[in-house]
């Protein structure tokens, strides 16, 4: 019972205060994400767009007052840290205002605040159980594949858009070779009826 209380710790430690998204955005819109936070807090970002047009969007940040801590344009992926001077809402924004007729898919990771320690109680010279040596590995092994899935994640999501992509352009390329063919075809149909129509004429004539 003891060992499912102390596994049940590592994965609530490996995922606090963490928000994942996945979100569309169409063309000619701006979504944004609003966090409340305290003074002093770091917060982490990273974005990737996923799907849609050249696979870029604007990014920008905000604090309370509306001042700009990270503004970048057409960026396919990126991300940004930052420590907060105040107490108060930060803004995150993905604008596709840029596109026409594309819109997009964006994923979105929002970490707040520093990783608790899953030993709070230890400090660095002291010595650690055997348990407490399995859990603090368990815990980093369980960092490194969530790492690990949402990269594997996104990379099927990405490498799926860009088939599904080159499934149609193939499709339509297919079709359009088709027509020509069939013109093509009935082209050079039309044209050896058109000498065989001739000689009949000449035929006709020289008799």
């Amino acid at each position: 019972m003891r060992h499912g209380w102390l596994l049940l710790l590592v994965v609530y430690t490996a995922y606090i205060n963490a928000t994942e998204l996945t979100f569309e955005l169409p063309d000619n819109e701006k979504q944004c994400y609003y966090e409340d936070l305290e003074q002093g807090v770091k917060f982490d970002i990273d974005f990737q767009v996923i799907a849609g047009g050249n696979y870029d969007v604007d990014c920008f940040v905000t604090d309370p007052l509306n001042s700009i801590l990270y503004d970048e344009r057409k960026k396919q992926y990126d991300s940004f840290s930052h420590t907060t001077a105040m107490k108060g809402e930060y803004k995150v924004c993905f604008s596709n205002e840029f596109s026409t007729f594309s819109h997009k898919t964006v994923y979105l990771d929002f970490r707040t605040g520093d990783e608790r320690p899953l030993l709070p109680d230890t400090s660095r010279s002291t010595s650690l159980t055997q348990m407490e040596s399995s859990c603090m590995s368990i815990h980093e092994i369980l960092r490194a594949v969530s790492d690990s899935q949402t990269w594997y994640r996104l990379q099927e999501a990405l490498d799926r858009t860009r088939a599904e992509d080159l499934n149609v352009r193939v499709f339509y390329w297919s079709v359009g070779e088709a027509l020509i063919l069939f013109v093509v075809s009935i082209g050079q149909v039309l044209m050896l009826r058109s000498f065989f129509n001739d000689k009949k004429t000449n035929v006709a004539t020289s008799t």
